[in-house]
């Protein structure tokens, strides 16, 4: 029997990067986009942790988490800011990239529940279009696989594909509603 998407779509092409013969156009595409928002995701952590970029550095950060009801506020500084700084870099890289996504989309998550929701879809109205980029760019760097181009090229998961995007949804979704809950 075959599956909705097959029945839609036709049977599945799998494409296997590690067996091109030399690096693609769709391989330095793949690191301009990891490397583009990872490093902006890890800068945008390292003005959260250290203060760099123009940021406000952990204690000050740790006040504005605990304005928005998470107490201790420091701590929930250093998860939000770590998985920013954290998964930018492991996405810029691509290493553990479903990993480095999960940790992208759990923060993104939470910032649209706890802050741009209720401000609309744009980001002049102060809405969650940023964070749907981010989500959707690390859930798609995961689904495709970083490319040949990435530290993770070698393993299994360098590959990308449906796990690989499970995972980052499933421990982003569940990382995001963890910290919600408490």
């Amino acid at each position: 029997m075959k599956s909705v998407i097959e029945q839609l779509c036709g049977p599945p092409e799998f494409v296997d990067v590690r067996a091109r013969p030399s690096v693609s156009a769709a391989d330095f595409g793949l690191l301009l986009i990891r490397l583009t928002v990872g490093l902006v995701m890890a800068g945008h952590g390292s003005q959260k942790l250290f203060g760099l970029f123009g940021g406000h550095g952990l204690a000050a950060t740790g006040k504005g988490f605990a304005a928005l009801g998470y107490h201790p506020g420091w701590l929930y500084a250093i998860i939000g800011g770590g998985s920013e700084f954290l998964g930018g870099l492991g996405l810029a890289l691509g290493l553990l990239t479903p990993l480095a996504a999960a940790a992208l989309v759990g923060v993104m998550l939470n910032a649209v529940v706890t802050v741009t929701a209720d401000h609309g879809l744009w980001e002049t109205h102060g809405g969650m279009e940023y964070n749907l980029c981010i989500m959707a760019v690390a859930v798609g760097i995961a689904a495709i696989g970083p490319g040949r181009l990435a530290l993770d090229r070698r393993f299994r998961w360098g590959n990308g594909g449906w796990e690989a995007a499970a995972v980052a949804l499933a421990l982003g979704g569940l990382g995001a509603g963890v910290v919600l809950s408490l």
